[in-house]
C-alpha cells in the first residue's frame, strides 16, 4: 500500500482562547482531488493555511511525502506546493508577467535568469488562464475576478505536485468559473497534481468530482466521495439547512438545492 502524499494528524490551531480547528485528521492520496467545503466560519481557510506552512498549528503533525512539514526549507515547500488565496493582495508594485515569473523562484538561484524551461512554463500559465492579454498591466489596474487568475496562472507557472487553492472562483464570471475548473480538471487527471480546494459552491464540488471533506465548528464533520454528499442529511447535517437533491435538465447530474 503506498504512503498517503499527505498526512494530517491531531491538527489544531488556536487564537488566544478560540480554537478555530480541533484534532482535525485526514489523509491526502497523490493524485486526489478534495473539495473542502463547510459554512463559514468552520475553519477552512485556517486548515488550508496550516497546510501550506502560512500558519503555525497550535498542536498535531502534517507530513508531505511521508517527510514532516516542518522539515522542508521555504524553497523545498514551494516546490511541493503552491497557494492560492481567496482575494490576491494588490498592493505588489509588479506586472502580471512579472508576478507571474516569480512563481519560478522555487526552481531558480536566486540571481539566476530564467532558463528556457522556466520561460515556456510562463508561457503556458499565462495561456492556460487567459492572463496573456494584460501581461504588461500592474497588479493594481486588474478587477478582482482578473487578479484571482493571475494568481492561479502563477501557481500553475510554479510547476508544484500540490496545488492549495482557497475558493478559486471568487469574483470570477460564470465564463470563467467554468474555465478555471476546467484547468483544475485538467492539471489533476493528465498532469497528476494533487489539488485541494476550499469553496463554498457544493455544486461547484459535485463538478470537480474526486472527494469532498466538510468541516464543520473546526472539526472533520464528513469525508468521502463528493456523491456521498448527496446521500440522506449529509448536507443537512454540514450546513443546518434542508437541501434537496434534483436531476439536473441540460448536464444529466444530480445538483444539491437548499430550501429558504
Amino acid at each position: 500500500m503506498t504512503e498517503p502524499l499527505i498526512e494530517v494528524t491531531d491538527l489544531s490551531y488556536k487564537i488566544e482562547k478560540r480554537e478555530i480547528l480541533s484534532n482535525v485528521s485526514f489523509k491526502v492520496e497523490r493524485g486526489d482531488f478534495l473539495s473542502i467545503i463547510g459554512p463559514n466560519g468552520a475553519g477552512k481557510t485556517t486548515l488550508l493555511k496550516c497546510l501550506g506552512g502560512i500558519l503555525k498549528r497550535t498542536k498535531g503533525h502534517v507530513s508531505i511525502a511521508n517527510r514532516p512539514a516542518e522539515s522542508f526549507s521555504h524553497k523545498e515547500m514551494a516546490r511541493r506546493c503552491a497557494y492560492v488565496p481567496q482575494s490576491g493582495l494588490t498592493a505588489f508594485p509588479f506586472t502580471v508577467g512579472e508576478f507571474v515569473r516569480m512563481g519560478r523562484y522555487p526552481h531558480t538561484g536566486p540571481f539566476s535568469a530564467l532558463s528556457a524551461h522556466d520561460i515556456e512554463a510562463v508561457r503556458k500559465a499565462l495561456a492556460m488562464t487567459e492572463t496573456e492579454e494584460f501581461e504588461g498591466r500592474y497588479l493594481n489596474t486588474l478587477s478582482g475576478g482578473e487578479r484571482q487568475r493571475v494568481w492561479i496562472a502563477a501557481a500553475v507557472a510554479q510547476e508544484s505536485e500540490i496545488l492549495l487553492l482557497d475558493e478559486p472562483s471568487t469574483f470570477l464570471d460564470p465564463k470563467h468559473q467554468i474555465h478555471i475548473m476546467e484547468i483544475l480538471k485538467t492539471l489533476n487527471s493528465k498532469f497528476g497534481v494533487t489539488i485541494l480546494s476550499v469553496t463554498h459552491d457544493v455544486n461547484g464540488a459535485l463538478v470537480a468530482g474526486g472527494r469532498a471533506m466538510a468541516l464543520r465548528d473546526g472539526k472533520v464533520a464528513f469525508s468521502g466521495g463528493v456523491q456521498e454528499l448527496l446521500v440522506g442529511s449529509v448536507l443537512e447535517d454540514i450546513y443546518g439547512v434542508a437541501f434537496h437533491v434534483l436531476e439536473h435538465p441540460h448536464i444529466g447530474k444530480r445538483v444539491a438545492a437548499h430550501q429558504k
